[in-house]
């Protein structure tokens, strides 16, 4: 064999980790897409639609033009000196560009502080304190390759081993189960009520709390996903304060992600929990709070960009320094993705030649969202033996599905969760791939799988009808 690594001697937090968005299916839809980029007629589907994923652009959404006006002149700075520049590009997008060169030493080809450029953190802290009404200090504020990436660094400052626990919502984005697991921690549930449109129940907080406590467990962080990731939820301010008493109580950490902060299609507007601890005064005042934004999400969709910030709130000077430490370690985040963050909390203002251009495609953008969320909504809950909340916010819909008793036990008798027999079959027999509620965790004897809302207008009945003929004959098949 080879070398002295193998499956039994690499580290087993590595092989213990899943990370179901990209599992098991997604390979095998890999091998179905290059199947028919060979030409293989032979499959019931002509195309692979990838619902598995937030992944805004891989589903034909166009990316903002003012945004990549400037990072194209970013990325080939020569550009600005070519006599037709003005015929190419707008003039705020010029301006903007030269900006952003006059504050980036070196070009985006340079590396950057580890915390990431400074002027781009400003840009961050002034839409912080545009958006909550209170300050923000851009010696707070990481620059990161997407949020994931000061996820991984914020667990992996807090978990010391497995003795520390960090609370997590059920169903949850399995990034943080995944990352639990790889630094060695313990992951401690706590069940949304899908019944109350996935709300957060205080008394199953402290449930979750005290049987960690009684297990010997140390909590010392606490998930919350606003709007929620995989199940669409929104919280209202009055919940809010709650959670925050609870961290406050029990002297945890609350990491706030806040990625699909501007994903709302329901009438609870969106609050940061930054907003929330400062307007609290000084029943919060010890309250620690980590919060993270992204430019993949949203109405951007820049994925692909791997741009990011965390504000860190109420920490210790020398904590902070360690956090430098340990994003120092990467040298920093890509420039592209800093630039495309600093776009995002700076968009084209009132008065300049893009404004217009860019409101029209971000306002775009989002009534297509809202109304393929609540079409997608719609089929799913015709389907027999489908319940499916209504999508408030975020980019996915989570609904629940009851399978027969005959599909439980051919799913068993294959070794494999009953949700992901369902969704390989949906895989083989349509083309489109989801996620088996498994993937995220859910209540003892539940079914669901998630998927995004992100097919293309002129897609979402074609992609829906074959969901809902599939669903027809399995449930036939299986009853």
């Amino acid at each position: 064999g080879f070398s002295h690594l193998s499956l039994e001697t690499i580290n087993q937090k590595v092989v213990g980790a899943e990370y179901a968005v990209r599992g098991q299916i997604v390979m095998k839809a890999e091998k179905y897409k290059r199947r028919l980029m060979d030409g293989d007629t032979s499959l019931p589907f002509d195309e692979i639609v990838s619902c598995n994923i937030g992944n805004p652009q891989e589903l034909q959404q166009r990316p903002i033009s003012f945004f990549r006006q400037v990072l194209a002149l970013c990325t080939y700075p020569a550009l600005l000196e070519d006599p037709n520049v003005t015929s190419i590009f707008n003039q705020d997008a010029i301006d903007r560009a030269r900006e952003y060169l006059k504050i980036i030493p070196g070009g985006s080809g340079a590396y950057s502080h580890s915390m990431g450029v400074y002027g781009i953190r400003e840009k961050v802290s002034r839409f912080i304190e545009r958006r909550d009404g209170h300050p923000s200090d851009p010696e707070r504020i990481f620059l990161t390759d997407g949020a994931s990436s000061s996820v991984q660094m914020c667990l992996q400052l807090s978990i010391r081993g497995p003795q520390d626990g960090i609370m997590v919502p059920i169903p949850q984005y399995p990034l943080y189960s995944a990352s639990i697991a790889m630094h060695g921690g313990t992951q401690v549930d706590y069940y949304l009520d899908e019944a109350m449109r996935w709300g957060t129940d205080m008394k199953e907080l402290e449930r979750a709390y005290q049987g960690a406590k009684s297990n010997g467990t140390d909590v010392r962080g606490l998930v919350v996903i606003n709007p929620g990731n995989p199940t669409g939820q929104c919280l209202e301010e009055a919940i809010m304060r709650d959670i925050v008493s609870f961290c406050e109580e029990y002297n945890v950490t609350l990491f706030a992600d806040e990625v699909y902060q501007t994903n709302i299609y329901s009438s609870t507007p969106f609050t940061s929990f930054k907003k929330v601890v400062m307007d609290m005064g000084e029943s919060a005042e010890n309250v620690s709070l980590v919060s993270f934004h992204s430019v993949s999400k949203g109405f951007l969709g820049e994925c692909g960009r791997r741009g990011g910030y965390m504000e860190i709130h109420n920490m210790d000077e020398e904590v902070v320094m360690q956090l430098y430490k340990l994003a120092s370690v990467t040298l920093c985040s890509n420039l592209d993705g800093q630039i495309m963050t600093g776009l995002m909390v700076d968009p084209p203002q009132q008065g300049e030649a893009s404004h217009e251009s860019y409101e029209k495609e971000r306002k775009d953008i989002l009534q297509s969202l809202q109304a393929r969320s609540v079409s997608l909504v719609e089929a799913l809950n015709s389907l027999e033996g489908v319940s499916c909340n209504l999508v408030e916010g975020a980019l996915y819909a989570f609904p629940c599905i009851k399978l027969p008793a005959k599909a439980i036990q051919a799913a068993e008798n294959e070794g494999k969760a009953p949700d992901l027999f369902y969704c390989l079959q949906l895989l083989d027999e349509t083309g489109v791939v989801v996620v088996p509620g498994s993937g995220f965790g859910q209540e003892e004897g539940t079914f669901h799988f998630r998927t995004t809302i992100l097919p293309p207008p002129e897609k979402i009945e074609a992609v829906t009808g074959r969901v809902a003929e599939f669903h027809k004959k399995f449930m036939k098949t299986y009853s």
